[in-house]
């Protein structure tokens, strides 16, 4: 471990605007056939496996989970609350129920249902006119719903998703990436705890028609408690899958396999090699000194930076990476400092491999100089951008 702070403090430098772009590529010792994937541990955020995961492609029915995170955070704000009734419109009914030929709930035409109802019809049996009633219900159309959707995709990060309409159903076109899907399901588990769990709840039954869980992964018994599936037919089959085995979580996105038997076993095999091939690793405990930055104007030149955090990162178990890491912050960096205040980013990476970014706080509190150090930094400044 001291090893990697002397390769840290090497490393260390500052960055004017924003740090560029690390490419990721998939592990080397490991294949597969998904043409987009990307698979994260939740606890440290290591990603394990990054193929083509910022390559957008149609989400089809995993924009349902872009849906859910729109209704659940209506329901945590108070807009909603779960005895809400909405109607089923012929709208609905017609693109969403029984005539649609798609997966459905059944809800009755001209019937109100509860949103608790809705959400489970959603979330269990992947309905297509529960998603339409609650767009209609929340937001007046699947219009004005897909814009929240967007809009709130945004808000969250998910820079490269954009939402037609809350069913992820042709001919509307909407695109995601398989990075985003993992950020998205790592926020609905952080999130909403108390809703997470119906994702592998084993089946729904409405308007007298029971259904079994749409989501094939549960198939599996290996883990998995959620969180869908899709297909899309010029991209091919595409999944989410969130699984826990002896207090370690993973979080899976894949794109563009060609079957539902490819992706059900890709799913397997991926999954397993990311919970049998690796351990976690501590490298930095909380408050323990990460690196120093330079302070212009400042008491002291020197600013000693920590994480407020365990910094550990979950690595392969035969021939482990070689590790390095550096300090990216805004440069230059001006005092007064609080202690706590947030400085930088620790970005570590594991043979070239950008797979971790922690964030760091000052260590102590860095007053005001003097006049005479403030004009000595002044001018170390202008003689650093003059070379």
């Amino acid at each position: 471990m001291r090893f990697l702070v002397l390769v840290l403090l090497a490393l260390v430098q500052a960055t004017i605007g924003m740090d560029a772009a690390v490419a990721q590529q998939a592990d080397a010792g490991f294949v597969t056939k998904a043409r987009q994937a990307y698979l994260v541990e939740a606890k440290t955020g290591t990603v394990l496996l990054a193929v083509n995961e910022n390559q957008a492609f149609p989400p089809a029915s995993l924009a349902k989970l872009m849906t859910m995170e729109v209704v659940f955070s209506a329901l945590k704000r108070g807009e909603i609350s779960a005895a809400t009734s909405f109607p089923v419109t012929e709208y609905a009914w017609r693109n969403g129920g029984a005539p649609s030929g798609t997966t459905t709930m059944f809800a009755a035409l001209n019937s109100t249902v509860p949103v608790a109802d809705l959400i489970r019809g959603v979330v269990i049996q992947n309905a297509n006119d529960a998603c339409i009633v609650l767009a209609e219900g929340i937001s007046g159309s699947e219009a004005e719903f897909a814009a929240r959707m967007t809009a709130r995709a945004k808000d969250l990060g998910l820079s490269r998703s954009t939402f037609a309409n809350p069913t992820g159903l042709p001919p509307a076109e909407s695109f995601t990436t398989a990075r985003d899907l993992v950020e998205l399901a790592r926020h609905l588990y952080r999130e909403y705890p108390e809703q997470y769990g119906l994702y592998s709840q084993p089946d729904f039954e409405w308007n007298g028609i029971f259904q079994r869980n749409k989501n094939p992964l549960l198939s599996l018994n290996i883990g998995v408690d959620g969180l869908g599936a899709g297909y899309a037919k010029d991209s091919g089959y595409a999944l989410v899958a969130s699984i826990e085995r002896r207090g370690t979580r993973l979080f899976l996105a894949m794109g563009g396999l060609a079957s539902e038997k490819e992706r059900l076993e890709e799913a397997r095999r991926v999954l397993e090699w990311g919970l049998s091939s690796f351990e976690t690793k501590l490298l930095f405990s909380p408050g323990e000194v990460v690196g120093q930055v330079s302070v212009y104007g400042g008491e002291t030149r020197y600013l000693d930076l920590v994480a407020r955090e365990p910094v550990d990162i979950y690595l392969p178990t035969e021939t482990p990476p070689r590790l390095s890491g550096r300090i990216v912050y805004q440069w230059p960096l001006r005092a007064p400092i609080a202690e706590g205040q947030a400085v930088g980013m620790l970005k570590i990476s594991a043979d070239e491999r950008l797979v971790r970014e922690v964030e760091l706080v000052a260590a102590h509190p860095v007053g005001s100089g003097t006049l005479l150090s403030k004009a000595t930094d002044a001018l170390l400044e202008l003689m650093f951008f003059w070379l």
